[in-house]
């Protein structure tokens, strides 16, 4: 399997690995991950150092000192400033909301640096299963027309390589990121994308409080932005970057300059204490946030 930086292993085992290391001030050695994780005691230290070894190959969390020590990595780019961060703001078309068995059939992104558009990766991907006329009737896009695309196992070497190390913005961050994840694991079986997220619908509610709701054409028309192809990816992947730029300006406003900043203002002053890595939660107060029938709001 090709390295990617950003590509890192979705077992319990890992995670359970790094949840020790934390609580044990970033650093472990093998046999005692062994004996936690593994449950295996009183193992050779050797085999003990080949076991975690093979665990957490190629993953950029963690360091392998001397062959027995492990240590967890800590990356900067929570402390770096937002406008020192690339971000890749993204949308998804699909064959249907829940996965599996529905696919995507198109993806659009637009890579965001200092402040402005600076690249795109817009595809058509061959979903390998029918579309539904609902979907069809809703996107403009027909089995025909992705009848020659890409599969996405061929577009995920060059989706990992363009979002490379950049946060992730979406509108309904969690919809997007779970379905690709979905497919990546799909190519790269036990592996998901690492890169840190930031949902524009929670951004919105902080940074525009009082629209009568968040769906990305409220939110686009608050703006004066335009969705020229409402539903396809390329489309509302654009808006979204527009928005999302407007949002950086009031983040400055208010005094958010660093992603860590932005993760706190992303989300309501009650869940501060039990928000996660990837801010997936429904802000408390709120209506819950209902997926729709096909990626977008």
């Amino acid at each position: 399997m090709p390295a990617f930086a950003n590509l890192v292993s979705d077992s319990t085992l890992v995670q359970e690995t790094i949840d020790l290391l934390r609580v044990s001030g970033g650093r472990a050695n093998a046999s005692q991950i062994v004996d936690v994780v593994f449950k295996v005691s009183h193992i050779d230290e050797e085999l003990a150092g080949l076991l975690v070894s093979d665990l957490i190959k190629d993953d950029r969390r963690f360091k392998i000192i001397d062959g027995n020590t492990i240590e967890l990595q800590s990356y900067d780019s929570e402390s770096r400033l937002l406008k020192e961060l690339d971000f890749v703001v993204v949308d998804i078309e699909a064959t249907g909301a829940k996965m599996p068995p529905n696919r995507i059939i198109e993806l659009g992104a637009y890579r965001i640096r200092g402040g402005r558009i600076v690249d795109d990766f817009v595809t058509l991907v061959n979903p390998e299963i029918s579309i539904p006329r609902f979907v069809m009737a809703l996107t403009g896009i027909s089995n025909e027309m992705v009848k020659e695309a890409p599969l996405f196992a061929e577009v995920a070497p060059k989706w990992l390589e363009f979002v490379a190390d950049a946060v992730r913005i979406a509108h309904n961050a969690p919809f997007d990121t779970n379905f690709i994840n979905h497919e990546i694991s799909r190519v790269y079986p036990g592996h998901r994308m690492i890169n840190p997220h930031l949902c524009t619908v929670t951004l919105s509610r902080r940074a525009v409080p009082g629209l009568a709701n968040y769906r990305l054409d409220t939110v686009s028309d608050h703006f004066s932005i335009p969705i020229i192809h409402r539903h396809r990816a390329g489309s509302d992947a654009l808006a979204t970057a527009e928005v999302f730029i407007r949002i950086l300006e009031r983040l400055e406003e208010h005094g958010v300059r660093d992603l860590a900043a932005a993760r706190i203002f992303h989300a309501p002053d009650s869940e501060l204490a039990s928000v996660d890595a990837s801010n997936n939660e429904t802000p408390a107060g709120s209506a819950p946030q209902l997926l729709p029938l096909v990626p977008g709001l």
